[in-house]
């Protein structure tokens, strides 16, 4: 693939082994245009970079080289992986955010992502479950890519994974209440497919991590509410992201 060349400082300098790339991490800048997000990602105040960010129009910047760790992360967990830099290539995607008028991403933008990411899963051999959102491996602290982001449309293509149930039927579950015993269920599903969960955590935690869970498999109603939809999806997942890709 062909890229444009903005070089980040914000890396580390000791180049990793190849086989420790094993996540593409998705996010978007968060930032009021594209100029300030890539100033900011070139910026060596800033300690954040990203390998790759595409613009509004489609077009794809190369931050910094996938041989460095880039710092865009930060501290986040994944199943058995700790502070996913050293293992991933981080994407920005130029989108306000929800901080600054969130909006839905350029279909051209979309499309070249698909690209980018394809390209890069066939190169790393990358399994599609680990092909995941900054708010999915850091959901106390981070939103994007958000609810509108097309999760559903990357899976279609062995871009990550979805679940197979029928949203018809999905849809008559929506809101309906589940006991504490369903809870745990919901909770140990989101641990088995990779969220950080544990029993420490408080209320307001787990709320978090259930919308971040929502923001990539039922963006619909993104309210950190658990519900018999949510457990039902829940449970399709976790078996499929224990399979080998």
């Amino acid at each position: 693939m062909i890229f444009a060349e903005k070089i980040s400082p914000n890396f580390n300098r000791k180049k990793r082994p190849r086989n420790m790339i094993k996540f593409l991490i998705i996010h978007y800048t968060g930032m009021q245009s594209e100029r300030e997000s890539i100033n900011r990602l070139c910026d060596p105040n800033s300690k954040v970079s990203c390998h790759y960010l595409i613009n509004s129009s489609g077009k794809i910047y190369r931050l910094v080289s996938e041989k460095n760790t880039s710092w865009h992360a930060g501290k986040s967990k994944w199943q058995k992986y700790r502070n996913l830099n050293s293992y991933s290539l981080g994407i920005e995607l130029v989108n306000k955010g929800h901080r600054w008028g969130y909006k839905n991403f350029k279909a051209k933008q979309i499309k070249n992502l698909i690209k980018l990411c394809k390209y890069l899963k066939k190169k790393y051999n990358l399994k599609k479950q680990n092909i995941l959102g900054h708010s999915d491996i850091a959901p106390l602290r981070k939103k994007d890519p958000g609810e509108k982001f097309p999760w559903k449309k990357l899976a279609k293509k062995q871009l990550g994974v979805w679940h197979d149930l029928k949203s018809e039927t999905l849809q008559k579950m929506r809101k309906i209440k589940i006991n504490k015993k369903d809870r745990k269920v919901f909770f140990s599903n989101l641990r088995k497919i990779g969220y950080f969960v544990k029993p420490s955590l408080k209320i307001k935690e787990l709320n978090k991590i259930t919308k971040a869970f929502q923001r990539h498999f039922r963006a619909e109603l993104a309210n950190g509410i658990s519900d018999l939809e949510c457990l039902k999806i829940s449970i399709n997942l976790s078996k499929k992201y224990q399979k080998k890709a």
